[in-house]
């Protein structure tokens, strides 16, 4: 027969009637302690006061009833190492004593640590997402737009803000009657074609031209447009309905509308703020920008809500703007409403008549590469210094503007001595271990030859 595998106890104890140690051994995996020190003291005494109660519990049990119940405690060694273990006690025939039996529980509390550490984080990441829910659904209801959620496999409607429900719904129906009901059955009959063909062509380019729809019992005009996310269990349609503006407006309001549009179709954020910085008119580059569903959330709000330093920032570009009429490179960082910080550069300019408007355009700079020129980034420190008024001390500014000239020249020096250091230092009026210092600090010791100057014989 084959034997059967034993296992052999971490740490064994032999006991006397006391509870005193006699004996102890341990397993080959903890050869590394000495437990020398152990023999002839009681085993309370090398437990601490919070395990010392346990082990005389299992004394007392093995006196007892000849074996004691598991129980678990932090067993200190003679080197200082605290490990949890879990002990039994087994009383010895003729009561010539008793052994305590500890198995290593090392490896369970670190898979412990781990699952709690675990817990945790799915805790923290479930509160991220319960805040990105909630984000989600207070732009999502407070857009001025109708927005529809719908399903690619049937076309029915799986969500609607208010605004939708109140666009389709009738006086006499439930708001709750809207979820599951097919789109297009809210769509007039001579626009479903085509709400077909553009929901294919969403779904096969990602994007379609806006279309004009007529939706609910009034059959009021709305301008569509579309597109494609992916989501559980399958692809759904987020929607956008527009009321569509009054088509038989006199041809004399042509040109202010084309001159809207156009401004509405920026790539770069643009609003027009009165006297006191207030949003009058945004496009949809700066709702992006701010993250703010429709124009109706932005209308009426300060510009200075959604810049980095509101008070200051906005209050230096006004004042640049009634002085000067216009304002050029004016660099500061955009916080959106969802939390992103966005560095922008703002141009803006004030216009003429008693209306005092202000039109303000915000470009993003985020990913802009930089200059890789050394007279470039001279021209930085010394011609932009005041970007960064507010942002850093005048220690660091002062510091690190003095950093790049002084770069920019030892460099300039080292070029036109054609490499001699000697020459170099000349020209900065250094000594040669100072310029060999600065050479160093600024990595151009490799810049050129290394000529120096030799004495005629």
């Amino acid at each position: 027969m084959a034997a059967l595998p034993t296992v052999q106890p971490d740490i064994t104890l032999l006991l006397d009637m006391e509870g005193v140690i006699r004996e102890a051994t341990l397993s080959p995996a903890m050869n590394g302690e000495s437990v020398d020190g152990w023999l002839g003291r009681p085993w309370v005494e090398i437990a601490g006061e919070i395990g010392g109660d346990k082990i005389k519990r299992m004394v007392d049990d093995a006196r007892v009833s000849g074996i004691s119940a598991f129980r678990q405690i932090n067993q200190r060694f003679p080197s200082g190492l605290e490990i949890p273990m879990e002990f039994t006690t087994v009383l010895l025939g003729g009561r010539a004593g008793m052994l305590a039996i500890g198995k290593n529980l090392q490896a369970v509390a670190e898979l412990q640590s781990r699952l709690i550490a675990a817990q945790q984080t799915m805790e923290r990441d479930y509160w991220k997402l319960r805040q990105i829910e909630t984000r989600y659904r207070l732009v999502f209801d407070a857009s001025n737009e109708a927005v529809m959620i719908v399903s690619a496999a049937n076309l029915r409607i799986v969500e609607a803000n208010r605004t939708a429900i109140e666009a389709l719904n009738s006086p006499r129906r439930r708001n709750d009657d809207l979820a599951g009901r097919e789109l297009l059955h809210d769509v007039a009959a001579e626009d479903r074609d085509a709400v077909r063909e553009m929901l294919a062509r969403i779904r096969e380019r990602g994007k379609a031209l806006s279309i004009l729809v007529h939706l609910g019992a009034e059959a009021k005009p709305w301008m569509l447009r579309g597109s494609l996310i992916t989501a559980e269990p399958g692809h759904v349609f987020l929607l956008q309905f527009t009321p569509a503006s009054d088509l038989s407006a006199p041809a004399e309001n042509a040109e202010p509308s084309t001159v809207e549009e156009l401004i509405d179709h920026l790539p770069d954020g643009f609003v027009v703020l009165d006297e006191a910085g207030v949003v009058q008119h945004a496009n949809q580059s700066f709702l992006d920008l701010v993250q703010v569903g429709s124009k109706g959330s932005a209308i009426g709000e300060s510009l200075g809500r959604w810049l980095w330093q509101p008070g200051a920032d906005l209050n230096a570009l006004l004042t640049n703007v009634q002085r000067h009429k216009t304002v050029r490179l004016f660099t500061t960082t955009i916080r959106g409403e969802l939390g992103t910080e966005t560095e922008i550069e703002i141009s803006a300019g004030a216009g003429e008549g008693g209306q005092n408007r202000i039109g303000v355009l915000l470009r993003n700079v985020a990913r802009r590469l930089p200059s890789g020129g050394e007279s470039d980034l001279l021209r930085q420190a010394l011609g932009s210094i005041s970007e960064q008024i507010g942002k850093s001390s005048l220690r660091k500014l002062v510091k690190n503007t003095v950093s790049i000239v002084e770069q920019h020249y030892v460099k300039q020096a080292l070029e036109l001595a054609g490499g001699n250091r000697t020459a170099t230092a000349e020209l900065l009026g250094l000594s040669r271990q100072s310029l060999y210092a600065k050479l160093s600090l600024y990595g151009l010791e490799d810049k050129g030859p290394d000529t120096e100057e030799t004495p005629e014989d």
